[in-house]
C-alpha cells in the first residue's frame, strides 16, 4: 500500500506557480527524498500533504486518508518537523517532550524505544531551555517531538540545513535506524550528498519534478562526458571555459569546475587551449557524475 498518493497537486501563491501539476507516490516504509534548492516548492508541498495548507488543485491522501476531508486523523498518524525550529524555547527540553506526548494522549516512557538513541544524546541538556541550544541539539529535540506519538508517517523540511557537517551525519544516522523500524519517511533538503541516502528522489524546481528514481538510476542516466577542470588561475578559469567551443556547460563544484564536453572532445584538447588562454599548471580529468551534476543537467535542458 502506498503511503502518500498525489494527483495533479497545483498551489500558486499570486503569480508565483509554487506546485504544477505534481502527480508521485510513496511506498510505505521508503525513505523518499525531495531535493532541490530554496523555492523549489518542496515547504509548500509538506505544508499540503500534513494538511497544514490547502492546495488549488488536485488531491492527495496520507495512510489512505484524505487531505482535506481527513485532516484530523491525519495529524495523529504523521509526525512534522519544519524547516523552522518551532517548538517552545521557554520550556526545557523535557518540558517540550512531556507536552508534545500529552499532546497525543501518550506519554514518553510508552515510545521510549523509538526515541532513545536521539533523546540519549540531548538528556544532559533536559533541563536546559530549548531556546538555548545548539542547532544540532535543537535538530534532535525536534525529531524527538515528532516521534514521540509513534507516527506511521515522519515528514521532514530540510532537517540539517544550518547545522554542522558531524551533526548531519548523526541526524542521517537516525533517520536509517528509523526506517529499519518501519517508519515512512519524507525528508526535503537543498543538499544534493543527502540524496545518495534516499530510497528513491525526486529533484524538484520551480513546483515540478525534473526526475524520479532511485540515486544510482539517476546518475547511471547521465547523457554527458563530464570532467573536473583546474588551474592555478580559477578566478578566470570560469569565463574561459564558457568561451571554449569544447564545452557545453561548466559551473562549480567544490575545489574545481565541472565541465560538460562537446563530442569528439578530449582532455588534452581543453588542456591546450586553457594554456592558450595563460593558464598553467591545468588539469583535466574524466569524472563520475554525482546528483548534483545531474540536476544542473537537468535544469539546463528546462531552460533550453
Amino acid at each position: 500500500m502506498s503511503a502518500v498518493i498525489v494527483e495533479h497537486l497545483s498551489k500558486t501563491y499570486g503569480k508565483v506557480q509554487a506546485l504544477d501539476d505534481l502527480n508521485f507516490q510513496v511506498e510505505s516504509g521508503e525513505l523518499y527524498g525531495l531535493i532541490g534548492p530554496d523555492g523549489a516548492g518542496k515547504t509548500t508541498l509538506f505544508r499540503i500533504l500534513t494538511t497544514l495548507m490547502l492546495a488549488d488543485r488536485g488531491k492527495a491522501t496520507v495512510t489512505g486518508l484524505d487531505v482535506v476531508r481527513d485532516y484530523r486523523a491525519i495529524r495523529r498518524r504523521i509526525g512534522y518537523m519544519p524547516g523552522k525550529f518551532s517548538l517552545y524555547q521557554d520550556l526545557t527540553v523535557e518540558e517540550n517532550l512531556q507536552f508534545f506526548a500529552t499532546v497525543f494522549g501518550t506519554t514518553i516512557e510508552e515510545n521510549y524505544y523509538l526515541i532513545e538513541d536521539i533523546y540519549r544524546q540531548i538528556a544532559p541538556f533536559k533541563h536546559r531551555l530549548a531556546g538555548k541550544l545548539s542547532g544540532g541539539m535543537k535538530q534532535k529535540l525536534a525529531l524527538s517531538c515528532a516521534l514521540v506519538h509513534k507516527p506511521e508517517i515522519l515528514f521532514l523540511d530540510e532537517p540539517t540545513t544550518g547545522v554542522d557537517p558531524v551533526s548531519r551525519k548523526e541526524f542521517w544516522g537516525m533517520l536509517l535506524r528509523l526506517k529499519a523500524q518501519g517508519i515512512t519517511i519524507l525528508v526535503s533538503t537543498p543538499y544534493m550528498d543527502e540524496a545518495t541516502l534516499c530510497d528513491r528522489i525526486a529533484l524538484i524546481q520551480g513546483g515540478r519534478f525534473l526526475q524520479v528514481d532511485t540515486p544510482q538510476g539517476i546518475v547511471a542516466h547521465y547523457p554527458d562526458t563530464l570532467w573536473a577542470v583546474q588551474t592555478e588561475r580559477m578566478h578566470a578559469l570560469l569565463d574561459d571555459l564558457r568561451e571554449c567551443p569544447l564545452v557545453k556547460t561548466s559551473f562549480s563544484f567544490g575545489a574545481a569546475y565541472h565541465v560538460t564536453a562537446c563530442e569528439n572532445a578530449y582532455p588534452a584538447d581543453l588542456a591546450a587551449y586553457l594554456e592558450g588562454r595563460g593558464h598553467r599548471e591545468v588539469m583535466v580529468r574524466p569524472v563520475v557524475a554525482t546528483v548534483e551534476d545531474c540536476f544542473m543537467a537537468l535544469m539546463s535542458r528546462q531552460n533550453e
